[in-house]
């Protein structure tokens, strides 16, 4: 899957968990430029992410999660 489209993907799951898109798309993205986004929502976030994409993370694939780039790394490394 390309990374555009992943990201469009995971954008879908950040509107709908989080209700507004006040971010920007980008690699460096981060839970703390995002409104909303605290560690009630994240676990959401990556729930949804695991339906969206039919994967499972295990807690290395989780440790690895710095910003957008490295979700969109991991999930490329499991689809």
């Amino acid at each position: 899957m390309e990374t555009l489209t992943i990201k469009e993907n995971i954008s879908d799951v950040l509107k709908s968990i989080l209700g507004h898109n006040n971010f920007e798309m980008r690699d460096e993205l981060t839970a703390k430029d995002v409104d909303g986004w605290d560690s009630l929502s994240h676990m959401m976030i990556i729930t949804k992410i695991e339906e969206a994409f039919n994967i499972k993370f295990k807690l290395r694939d989780l440790n690895k999660l710095k910003n957008m780039g490295s979700l969109v790394a991991v999930i490329q490394s499991k689809i």
